[in-house]
C-alpha cells in the first residue's frame, strides 16, 4: 500500500474533490444507481449531514483527495439502528494501491467505537474488483436483488454483502453519533 496518504475525516471543503471522484461512477458506469452526478454543493451538504451521525473519511495525499469511504443509515426503523451501509470510492488513477482497504478498515474501527454491529454493502453486478475487495475484508455475500434497477439501458442486479463488525451484545446500547464521538 502507498504510505504517502493520510486518512482523515472529510471536511466540507473536500466536496469538489469528492464530487469529481464520484461523477464517473454515476455518469459512466453501473456502480452507482444515481442517474445524475451531484454537484459540489450537493456533495458538501451530504458530507455535513453524514458527519452528524456517521463517519466519512478521505485519503489525502498532500491536499489531493484520492478516495473516500463513508457509512450511512441501513434502514430507518429503530430495530435496524445497529446496522450501517458502507461505500468506498477511489479515483481511477489511485486504484490497486490499497487505499480502499485502508479507508474501510479505519471506517470499521470508528463504527465499532460508535456501537455498530453490522456493515452492509450493495454491489451492482458485475463488479469483480468490488467483490474482491469486500471478500478480502471479510464480507460474506448474503443475497441478490435481481433486476432491481435500470441503468445504462439494462436491468441490473445488486448483490448484498455483510460484515459483522463485532460480537453481538444481548442488550446493545444505542450507537453514538459520530459528532459526539470524542
Amino acid at each position: 500500500m502507498d504510505k504517502s496518504g493520510v486518512i482523515r475525516a472529510a471536511k466540507p471543503s473536500d466536496a469538489e474533490a469528492v464530487a469529481t471522484i464520484y461523477a464517473p461512477a454515476v455518469e459512466d458506469s453501473i456502480i452507482s444507481f444515481e442517474l445524475a452526478a451531484p454537484d459540489e454543493h450537493e456533495v458538501r451538504r451530504r458530507i455535513v449531514e453524514t458527519l452528524k451521525r456517521f463517519p466519512w473519511l478521505v485519503w489525502d495525499e498532500g491536499g489531493v483527495i484520492k478516495g473516500y469511504a463513508y457509512a450511512s443509515e441501513h434502514r430507518s426503523r429503530p430495530a435496524y439502528q445497529w446496522s450501517v451501509e458502507v461505500s468506498v470510492y477511489i479515483r481511477e488513477d489511485a486504484r490497486g494501491k490499497g487505499i480502499a482497504s485502508a479507508l474501510y478498515k479505519n471506517l470499521f474501527e470508528i463504527l465499532k467505537k460508535q456501537g455498530y454491529y453490522n456493515a452492509y454493502a450493495g454491489i451492482t453486478e458485475p463488479n469483480p474488483g468490488s467483490v474482491a475487495l469486500h471478500e478480502r475484508l471479510g464480507f460474506s455475500k448474503i443475497g441478490v436483488y435481481h433486476s432491481v434497477g435500470h441503468k445504462l439501458g439494462a436491468w441490473r442486479d445488486v448483490s448484498w454483502w455483510h460484515l459483522a463488525l463485532k460480537p453481538h451484545a444481548q442488550m446493545p446500547a444505542p450507537p453514538t453519533n459520530y459528532e459526539d464521538l470524542k
